[in-house]
């Protein structure tokens, strides 16, 4: 499977790391009064969804970069790859 990587263009699955969802980028906040039980579902509860699922990819013989890549688990087609950056950052901006 190719990545197009933001950056470097189409990069071998191999030079990644896949690390599960890409919902990790919103930390639940630290100093909530319900704080336990949010990390707890952060950590702990994953969806394992058939379909499109947005996912953190790691550019571990590369660039070290991260990436959410849009990917189908049912055919592993890519849909889109972004910097984790970016996503980060624009969700911010909706906050």
């Amino acid at each position: 499977m190719l990545i197009d990587h933001p950056l470097l263009g189409p990069r071998d699955e191999a030079e990644f790391v896949i690390l599960g969802d890409a919902g990790l980028i919103d930390r639940p906040d630290w100093q909530a009064e319900d704080a336990a039980q949010l990390f707890h579902d952060y950590l702990h509860l994953r969806d394992n969804p058939a379909g499109e699922h947005r996912e953190l990819w790691f550019h571990e013989q590369g660039d070290r970069s991260w990436l959410v890549v849009t990917r189908n688990t049912l055919t592993h087609e890519i849909v889109r790859v972004e910097l984790a950056r970016d996503v980060a950052i624009a969700r911010g901006r909706d906050r």
